[in-house]
């Protein structure tokens, strides 16, 4: 699957469902930004069913990516700078205090 198994991303929550990724990185990440099925995070496209949470710790991006026949896990990128930049400029905010 391209450069998400080639960054060695450290697994979160696996065989999980869309609302159980959506609601973990709602409740754990203090930035999460919403974007639409399809959405393109290294290389590869994410799906699920809407909304969609991408959660950002410090130099981490938090998000789901569904392996056909494997499932759906929640993942976390480190150092993923670059693409929290264009995650920032394009997503819908959801920041919490």
């Amino acid at each position: 699957m391209g450069c998400v198994e080639a960054r060695r991303c450290e697994v979160l929550l696996s065989a999980a469902s869309f609302k159980e990724c959506r609601e973990f990185v709602r409740e754990h990440c203090r930035e999460h930004y919403e974007v639409e099925p399809g959405y393109q995070i290294f290389d590869v496209h994410i799906i699920g069913v809407p909304p969609i949470y991408i959660g950002v710790e410090g130099t981490d991006l938090i998000f789901p990516f569904t392996k056909p026949c494997h499932g759906t896990f929640l993942l976390r990128a480190r150092d993923a700078g670059e693409e929290i930049s264009r995650l920032r400029a394009s997503g819908k905010s959801g920041k919490r205090r």
